[in-house]
């Protein structure tokens, strides 16, 4: 998970740790993984332990620098952040003695208990995830991509289905050995030049994983809850049980309940929003 201390993301962040420890079995046996900006982490040391005296966790120093040379504006300004692409540094910034990790978003809340997504067998895959493949899979690139001589032969032998990056169970070790960061950097270069797509950070992965992902139950990532990118309407949740909600998309919980206009299910964010301990996010 990332913290960004800057931004009304880390209130979504706090509320995803909480969620995690209300709902696991052995809270004491988590241990979490975060990446941040090292200017910040005075600051973030301190709301985490003030707001969580036994968490178990460590934050690694996330360097912008390291990857904004590679960004494209896309179509919503926060995902052109430099926190929103150091999910594909994980296996660099983490100690090689980490194999195994859950990647989790800011804007999201576990109900059910996180172990159970832990125990899933990746089997010869890289990362799993819930896919999607009723998505119409060619409206996440554009005709430059598509009408490319040579581009769309990157999914040859492989059927490749829509998958939300924001809940992925990851081998770090198979990560580290194929070196699928390079993988993905190569993808954010070709777009530099050609402008084969226009979300953010989610295209590589998909250029990279798509079709070969391991399946994880929907219900380890009801996404879409934030709306689409343009206008974050309100929407419902898939049909189906619920492991996890999560608000991707541009209207995030927080921001609906402070202007007074949530939609219903942010009433399902609500409770742990720890936001109101004002003092928790202060300098002071």
């Amino acid at each position: 998970m990332t913290l960004d201390y800057s931004s009304p993301y880390l209130r979504g962040s706090i509320a995803g740790v909480l969620s995690v420890l209300q709902h696991s079995t052995c809270p004491e046996n988590t241990f979490f993984h975060f990446l941040a900006v090292r200017r910040h982490f005075n600051h973030l040391n301190k709301t985490i332990t003030s707001t969580f005296p036994y968490l178990n966790f460590n934050l690694y120093n996330f360097n912008p620098s390291l990857v904004r040379h590679l960004i494209s504006s896309s179509i919503r300004r926060a995902l052109d952040q430099p926190l929103n692409y150091a999910r594909i540094y994980l296996a660099d910034l983490l100690p090689t003695t980490v194999n195994r990790i859950i990647y989790l978003d800011s804007d999201l809340i576990v109900v059910d208990d996180v172990d159970k997504l832990w125990n899933i067998e990746l089997n010869d895959r890289v990362l799993g995830a819930p896919e999607y493949c009723h998505a119409n899979f060619t409206h996440y690139f554009t005709h430059k991509f598509w009408f490319h001589p040579i581009f769309p032969n990157t999914f040859k032998n492989r059927t490749p289905c829509y998958f939300n990056t924001g809940v992925m169970v990851i081998d770090l070790q198979k990560w580290r050995n194929d070196d699928y960061t390079q993988k993905l950097e190569h993808w954010m270069r070709v777009q530099k030049r050609y402008r084969i797509y226009e979300l953010g950070s989610l295209p590589p992965f998909l250029l990279v994983f798509a079709g070969n992902v391991k399946q994880v139950e929907h219900r380890w990532n009801q996404h879409g809850l934030g709306g689409d990118n343009l206008e974050g309407q309100c929407r419902d949740l898939h049909p189906g049980p619920v492991s996890l909600l999560h608000w991707s998309g541009k209207g995030k919980p927080w921001l609906r309940l402070d202007s007074k206009k949530p939609c219903p299910l942010d009433s399902l964010w609500a409770p742990y929003d720890l936001f109101r301990h004002q003092s928790l996010f202060s300098d002071s």
